[in-house]
């Protein structure tokens, strides 16, 4: 009988993963409104603060800009970037910039950073298509900020190794091979990996399930360490911390103010819906990233805001987005007015909540007439929502 054939690793690059998440204790929250989610998404625990090892530093037209990394307990090495208004000497309040999913892993928070994505053509047309061409780390600290953009479980730095993919991603690869040989295209190596990777998500999303985690839970383990470095900077106010994400990462930033009682104020642009709107017409508009298993059962996703202890958040609809229905996006709108209109934290206890109740709303709703974009007049009323929750000023600007 002939020997078979050696199957490629399905999880190549994570080899470790597997026994981290078996092992790891899970996530612990101080409510059990934070709790339930954390469980749900089957978010793992972490020991300790990652030790961050600065790189590169640069300052530029008013900015320093710190190449960073750091190393979770697994997979590859984190990659990010932190900066903050040049000559800074006050605490300021700190920003977590959150990267769109965008169908580009090759690349993560690169698209969020000016001059960081020089040799990365599809992460500088990711700027140039979603964010108005501008860098929201720049444009954060010149608001007052200190800014941190980093790549999360899967994207970037921290993607997984596809040169010699699993069978079933191979499959489909060399049908798309086959295509742009018939097309006379010639990919580049990011177009290749990403068309990879985004056959690869479902068995990841498998592999995530089978120990007892997710996608969106792997995702909230990278993103929570990072708040924890954040926070842990000197010169950052812990006191005030914020987040904000486009697309995928207006997700991540829901979640993370959901799971964290250290957001006081955040963002979600275009990531609003509800999860009924979805089926049965958008639920290939959308990856791993937001429809996991159970999390319906645990709540809508406009619900979701109420387990956070956050002072403040904005959400900004493109009405025209092809990725929700409008229809979605108004009742998302009027679930959250109803949800936030008394008190804003029913479930979150005096220690995660030290406001306790408010007789106002800390939401915010805008309605755009655009697409499934991030525009300069979206991004400055994004910074200016947060720059006046968490009392960040522009150098030299008044008080």
């Amino acid at each position: 009988m002939p020997r078979p054939l050696e199957r490629p690793s399905a999880i190549s690059g994570y080899g470790d993963w597997p026994a981290y998440v078996r092992s790891a204790s899970r996530h612990q929250t101080s409510c059990p409104a934070t709790q339930d989610l954390a469980s749900t998404l089957g978010i793992p625990g972490r020991a300790g603060l990652p030790e961050l090892r600065v790189d590169e530093t640069t300052t530029h037209d008013g900015v320093t800009t710190a190449a960073v990394s750091w190393q979770l307990g697994f997979g590859p090495r984190t990659r990010g970037w932190l900066a903050r208004p040049a000559g800074s000497t006050a605490e300021l309040p700190g920003i977590l910039a959150l990267h769109c999913h965008g169908g580009n892993k090759f690349g993560g928070a690169n698209r969020l950073v000016a001059g960081a994505h020089d040799s990365d053509a599809l992460a500088a047309a990711a700027q140039a298509g979603h964010y108005a061409g501008r860098s929201m780390v720049r444009e954060l600290a010149l608001r007052g900020f200190v800014v941190l953009a980093h790549d999360t479980f899967s994207w970037g730095s921290r993607r997984f190794d596809l040169q010699n993919p699993p069978w079933r991603t191979a499959a489909a690869m060399a049908a798309q091979e086959a295509q742009w040989r018939e097309s006379g295209i010639e990919p580049t190596d990011g177009e290749r990996y990403n068309a990879a990777a985004a056959i690869h998500e479902d068995t990841l999303a498998k592999a995530a399930g089978l120990l007892g985690t997710s996608l969106a839970g792997m995702v909230a383990h990278d993103d929570l360490a990072a708040l924890d470095i954040l926070a842990a900077q000197p010169g950052v106010d812990a006191s005030r911390l914020g987040c904000l994400g486009f697309s995928g990462g207006g997700g991540r930033s829901l979640a993370l103010a959901a799971l964290s009682p250290r957001i006081r104020s955040y963002v979600v642009t275009c990531m609003m819906t509800t999860f009924d709107a979805l089926v049965p017409a958008y639920l290939d508009a959308h990856s791993w990233l937001l429809q996991t298993p159970g999390l319906w059962d645990l709540d809508d996703w406009p619900a979701l805001t109420h387990r956070s202890t956050a002072t403040s958040f904005l959400v900004q609809y493109g009405m025209l987005d092809p990725l929700f229905p409008e229809q979605g996006m108004r009742d998302a709108h009027e679930l959250l007015t109803t949800l936030h209109q008394k008190n804003p934290n029913p479930g979150s206890t005096g220690t995660d909540s030290p406001d306790g109740p408010r007789a106002d709303s800390p939401y915010r709703g805008s309605f755009w007439n655009e697409g499934h974009v991030f525009t300069a007049g979206m991004q400055d009323e994004a910074y200016g929502f947060l720059a006046t929750a968490l009392g960040a000023r522009a150098p030299g600007g008044p008080p």
